[in-house]
């Protein structure tokens, strides 16, 4: 299972209101709760993914709090967090342009930002359409998951 397919369980989840799932695949466990605990339960590793480190079984991924400046700004709008802990980046490649800027009118399913985890570039689409009017991570900031990234009014 990549990260990818986690993303969209976690997507599917939210769109049908659904407060856990548990899938058992290639000897990997994964138990998702609506609460934004994750458990990840090794039985059986292959020699391919013993190089993969894991959280310990009972390890929970907390969901990021907004600072007070960020829940004044939480209020109006839609907003998109980030759906992994990793890095933001709003460009593809420090040279070239930012995929949006504050102001800037997006749609459903545009790119918004990349975010790195695990050596993974990760795009990120806009969960909503309308005007982006806040930016709420700066480039190369590490992001958790749930944390507040981008405000589209």
């Amino acid at each position: 299972m990549n990260l990818k397919e986690i993303q969209e369980i976690v997507k599917l989840m939210k769109e049908n209101e659904i407060t856990e799932f548990e899938m058992e695949r290639d000897g990997l466990k994964i138990v998702l709760k609506k609460s934004g605990a994750v458990q990840i339960h090794p039985n059986t590793i292959s020699p391919e993914a013993a190089s993969v480190q894991m959280p310990s079984q009972n390890q929970n991924i907390p969901k990021a709090e907004p600072s007070a400046s960020q829940t004044e700004a939480l209020k109006k709008g839609n907003i998109i967090t980030s759906p992994m802990v990793g890095t933001f980046y709003r460009a593809p490649s420090p040279e070239a342009p930012s995929f949006i800027e504050k102001g800037q009118n997006v749609k459903k399913g545009d790119i918004v930002c990349i975010i790195e985890a695990m050596k993974v570039m990760n795009e990120i689409e806009s969960e909503f359409s309308g005007k982006i009017s806040e930016i709420f991570i700066e480039n190369g900031e590490p992001v958790e998951f749930g944390q507040p990234i981008f405000r589209i009014e």
